[in-house]
């Protein structure tokens, strides 16, 4: 590892490594499950949805997996260095969250059909890691893009954690903010379990069902 490892607190944007104006790697080619184009511009009507709830190597698999989703690709977001990579990230020093965009068709699902899978697919109550995976990149997040989709994920975040507390869970950490730059990840990390179908997957969820229909968003 190139960088000091930092895993319990976020850096400040005077602390956070500088980044690069530009990525070190093309966004190019085809979803190898959906066959549908990564990089956009996508088809118009999809709408976009941003989440991180740990390694995004099994996260992204539960996307592409649900009906209605027409891309899936993963990144970085949340943090302070432009066009990070990879050890970057791990090294807590860029202040991103391993993240999963969700390009989905508003006519087939809907925006609290990923909610819940979304809470549903990992514990969001465990802070700056999931399961045996620790550190800041790993924190829970939602970042939306739209108003109703910021009051959907608000709504179905205090849905959930009523049967959350009901069930003997503490409260929820995940962070919900407005989207900001999503910066691709490496060609490699993209449908790795695809390509690497005994590869790790840290997810994994409470076993507690989410409410849904809580509030209502058109993405």
């Amino acid at each position: 590892m190139l960088f000091g490892r930092r895993e319990n607190a976020l850096p400040t944007p005077e602390e956070a490594l500088k980044g690069r104006p530009e990525p070190e790697f093309p966004l190019a080619g085809r979803h190898t499950v959906l066959g549908t184009p990564l990089a956009a511009p996508y088809p118009e009507g999809l709408s976009v949805a941003d989440f991180g709830l740990g390694c995004f190597w099994g996260a992204e698999r539960k996307f592409w997996q649900a009906p209605g989703v027409w891309t899936t690709l993963v990144g970085y977001q949340g943090g302070h260095t432009p066009h990070p990579t990879y050890d970057e990230v791990c090294s807590g020093l860029t202040g991103h969250t391993e993240a999963v965009r969700v390009v989905f068709d508003p006519a087939r699902t809907s925006y609290e059909a990923l909610l819940k899978l979304f809470w549903e697919s990992h514990d969001p109550t465990q802070g700056f890691r999931q399961g045996n995976d620790r550190g800041t990149q790993y924190r829970s997040a939602i970042h939306t893009h739209s108003p109703a989709q910021h009051t959907a994920a608000e709504f179905s975040r205090d849905a959930y954690q009523s049967v959350l507390h009901a069930s003997g869970y503490g409260p929820i950490t995940t962070e919900i903010l407005p989207a900001g730059p999503f910066y691709y990840a490496e060609a490699d990390h993209q449908q790795y379990l695809d390509k690497n179908p005994a590869g790790y997957c840290g997810i994994g969820g409470t076993g507690v069902s989410c409410p849904i229909g809580v509030a209502k968003a058109d993405g």
